[in-house]
């Protein structure tokens, strides 16, 4: 029981020695420094000595006269060092507290903090509920998220606000800010608080709140405090201590147009304006549009990805979260133009007035066709379709993993077992982050 003891302090203190978690060189620092203090502690003890201010017996006493020489030299480093370390693990202890769980030790918070700090540079494109579910899992291998967001949302409390006050629909980006903040049980249920019928109004029994999301009007309200809505994501990010970056594809205000084909057997197709009526619109989605079209991106997203180790698009609704954002003229062109490895990571199931019936290939060649040239090197899908599909209450129709011809497909078990029809958080990093070490 006692050697398993010391060796789980051993495991958890060898923590302090681990190269980059910035500890070593300032124990360092302050091993000098207290060397030096004691230069002059000495110093002062030898001329208090001389000068008979201090009696001999007291002098033998303080300089360990009664040990033999090495005892005199080795004992105060030993004694010196451990109230050192004490002090400095104390210190430690006391600044990270708010920042680190009950149970888990100081050394480990600095570890994990280090190393997610030297983590890849990953860019992240899409929006939805897919969008939160993979932040989620990259959270726990980096700190250097990028989310950049499609701003085509218009149905719910985001399209309310959007209209009534003009601002960019926030929904996307409350549920992206919840998935990075550090606190993320509790401001998941702060942010996605929905105000509903226990707030009524008298004379007609319905408030202008219900419906809205507390995250929405929290950033609705800071994007009135700020002047901008990108001002007002740099203060939330701060408020909720963010890892990572949250970032609109443009500041434009942007509308879905969709061409759709009345019957799957006919060339007759009518025009579809909104993200919200799209999948409600009936028939198969010929074409997608965005209007205006040549919309400027957000700098900082363009930088981003040029600044990115690997760039996943998705998961997500294929039509109306991740093709709205590589529609934007210059994001295409940097997702072109860059150097780092662009991931796409398919849907697990089909989404009803979207993709009803597509395989893999179906979802890439969709994009393909919408975007330029060699937008995508690899496409990560699901294989694992042994899930019952009604598991969780729902009726999953999973996407058949058949591989396109243009680009190469790497498929493996990505599902929730729990919720068959969306991506399991955990598994979903590890296969990414499996990738980039392979790109």
């Amino acid at each position: 029981m006692k050697k398993r003891l010391y060796l789980e302090l051993w495991r958890v203190n060898r923590r302090w020695l681990t190269v980059g978690i910035g500890v070593k060189r300032w124990l360092l620092l302050l091993g000098t420094g207290a060397a030096i203090t004691g230069m002059g502690l000495v110093y002062f003890i030898l001329v208090a000595y001389r000068e008979q201010w201090i009696p001999e017996w007291v002098y033998d006493l303080i300089t360990l006269q009664f040990l033999p020489v090495w005892l005199r030299v080795l004992l105060p480093g030993l004694v010196g060092g451990a109230v050192i370390l004490m002090a400095v693990a104390r210190i430690g202890q006391t600044l990270v507290a708010p920042y680190r769980s009950e149970d888990v030790h100081v050394v480990e918070t600095l570890y994990e903090y280090s190393k997610r700090g030297r983590g890849p540079h990953i860019v992240a494109i899409g929006g939805g509920t897919g969008m939160p579910n993979l932040l989620r899992g990259l959270r726990e291998y980096t700190r250097n998220i990028t989310a950049i967001v499609t701003v085509a949302d218009d149905g719910g409390s985001s399209g309310r606000l959007r209209r009534e006050l003009g601002v960019l629909p926030p929904g996307d980006f409350r549920n992206n800010i919840a998935a990075l903040s550090r606190d993320e049980a509790l401001m998941t249920q702060v942010l996605q608080y929905r105000f509903g019928s226990q707030v009524t109004e008298e004379g007609n029994g319905r408030s202008e709140l219900q419906g809205h999301a507390f995250g929405n009007l929290l950033l609705a309200a800071l994007t009135g405090i700020m002047g901008s809505f990108d001002e007002a994501l740099l203060a939330a990010e701060r408020v909720l201590a963010v890892r990572g970056r949250v970032l609109p594809a443009t500041l434009e205000n942007i509308t879905l147009v969709a061409d759709i084909k009345v019957k799957h057997n006919s060339s007759e197709t009518r025009r579809v304006v909104g993200e919200s009526a799209i999948p409600k619109a009936g028939g198969q989605i010929h074409h997608l549009s965005i209007d205006p079209p040549l919309v400027r991106a957000y700098p900082p997203a363009v930088q981003a990805i040029f600044q990115a180790d690997l760039i996943v698009l998705g998961p997500g609704s294929l039509y109306t979260s991740i093709l709205p954002n590589l529609l934007v003229p210059d994001l295409a062109a940097a997702l072109q133009r860059t150097r780092a490895p662009k991931i796409y990571v398919c849907n697990l199931a089909t989404q009803p007035g979207e993709t009803d019936n597509y395989t893999v290939a179906d979802h890439v060649n969709t994009i393909l066709q919408h975007t330029p040239a060699h937008l995508l090197d690899i496409v990560l899908a699901n294989d694992n379709l042994s899930i019952p599909p009604h598991i969780g209450g729902g009726d999953t129709k999973y996407v058949d993993p058949i591989a396109p011809e243009q680009v190469k497909m790497i498929a493996t078990d990505l599902v929730d077992e729990a919720h068959p029809w969306r991506h399991d958080s955990a598994k979903l990093a590890r296969a990414i982050v499996d990738l980039l070490r392979i790109t």
